[in-house]
């Protein structure tokens, strides 16, 4: 584009925004949340009928809330984000939907405890693993 000044036309933008509502239209979206503290958990109702619940301890910067502040979650963002703004707290639907619920950092702290959990059925796992001889070596290439 050569010599074109940096400007966009109105028929650019409106192409923009009709594009943009085309994706709105086919995407799912959060159409509502709500902290339920029966069950302790953070539940989004989709606009397409589907719901997200995730238990609040999951969610990065929500696990030490009040209920007070748990209830002031709203939707951002079109429906694509969720947000707790006296929380500092904010979460891309797309991320959720991919079970991303913090950073690295704590998203790393989420799977060392869940690896770090006992149970009867892990231990006989291990045993009977032991029991083929342990895991396997790695090839070396």
């Amino acid at each position: 584009m050569a010599g074109r000044a940096n400007t966009v036309t109105n028929a650019e933008i409106e192409a923009a925004y009709r594009r943009s509502d085309e994706w709105l239209a086919r995407e799912p979206l959060a159409a509502s949340v709500r902290y339920d503290s029966e069950h302790d958990t953070v539940f989004v109702e989709m606009n397409n009928g589907a719901a997200l619940v995730i238990p609040r301890r999951l969610l990065q910067g929500l696990e030490d809330a009040s209920e007070a502040q748990l209830e002031r979650g709203t939707i951002a963002a079109q429906g694509t984000a969720l947000t707790w703004p006296d929380l500092d707290a904010d979460f891309t639907l797309g991320g959720l939907l991919h079970g991303i619920y913090g950073g690295k950092r704590w998203m790393s702290e989420l799977a060392r405890r869940a690896g770090a959990t006992k149970s009867k059925a892990k231990a006989a796992a291990a045993r009977a693993n032991g029991a083929k001889g342990g895991r396997p070596r790695k090839s070396h290439l």
